[in-house]
């Protein structure tokens, strides 16, 4: 039987007592090399029971603050009307006060939580966590394409890009060298990590594509790219980042699953679940 809750039968939370809402958006139909994404909500969600609930890392538990799954979301393959969903999704939980996490599916579901995010809260900055640069205005006829995540991010508030090492040349005149911060540079001088993470403001969107992610420890995704850091590293500037910011919501997307290796899926799940105890520990 699938499971349709984060956590499964441990995590149990109706909407109401529940401060973060899980929002899985099964949405691949903008992708352009290995296909998949889609399944990458079912996969996350899957491992997630396998998690332990307590976190060494913060002695917390961020379960107890109620996390709920909705449905999935049920997504046509029109950019247009998945974004559209996403942020009406996104801008109700908002409206609850609550906790959105967005898990896809390509990176083109991140979009309309960027609108949600920027039209509910000042002060915003996106921090995009990713192997790519994205800043493409457009892509293969469409301004929605997962390669175009950050293009469509910085219309909505200022952006700062961490761990990228793959654009085209067309995206350099779109890329602020100031608020990028590229992964051979990360490698060789760690202290560009405070660099980024001084230019965050005081709220915040995260959006991590697991590509992030060297493809050593996630090789899962739909565009693998050599060079990124590992698990260790980029949890560690994660934790500065919630403990310096308030972050208002973030999404995880890229998840292609592959059937014969299952690691990547758990290491998703509990990329999400860290992430929730750095946040509800402050």
């Amino acid at each position: 039987m699938a499971v349709t809750n984060f956590g499964g039968d441990e995590v149990v939370y109706g909407y109401d007592e529940s401060k973060i809402i899980i929002v899985p958006v099964p949405y691949d139909a903008t992708s352009t090399y290995i296909r998949g994404a889609d399944r990458g909500p079912a996969a996350i969600l899957e491992a997630s029971p396998a998690l332990e609930f307590y976190d060494i890392e913060t002695g917390t538990e961020a379960h107890k603050q109620g996390i709920h799954t909705i449905a999935p979301l049920v997504c046509s393959e029109d950019p247009v009307e998945v974004t559209r969903l996403v942020y009406q999704t996104v801008k109700g939980i908002f409206t609850g006060s609550r906790f959105p996490v967005v898990i896809g599916g390509n990176h083109t579901v991140s979009i309309g939580a960027f609108r949600a995010a920027a039209e509910t809260f000042s002060n915003l900055t996106i921090l995009q966590l990713d192997a790519h640069s994205d800043l493409r205005p457009s892509y293969e006829g469409s301004h929605l394409n997962h390669a175009c995540a950050a293009a469509r991010a910085k219309e909505y508030a200022p952006l700062v890009q961490v761990g990228i090492r793959s654009m085209a040349a067309e995206e350099l005149p779109f890329a602020d060298r100031n608020r990028i911060f590229y992964a051979h540079e990360l490698y060789h001088d760690k202290k560009h990590y405070d660099r980024a993470l001084a230019l965050l403001s005081g709220n915040v969107w995260i959006t991590l594509d697991l590509d992030v992610f060297d493809p050593s420890v996630m090789p899962s995704t739909g565009t693998p790219e050599p060079g990124g850091p590992d698990y260790r590293e980029l949890m560690f500037f994660l934790r500065g980042v919630f403990g310096r910011c308030n972050v208002v919501g973030f999404d995880v997307v890229e998840l292609c699953p592959a059937e014969a290796n299952k690691a990547p899926d758990f290491m998703a799940a509990k990329v999400i679940y860290q992430m929730l105890s750095y946040r509800f520990s402050r």
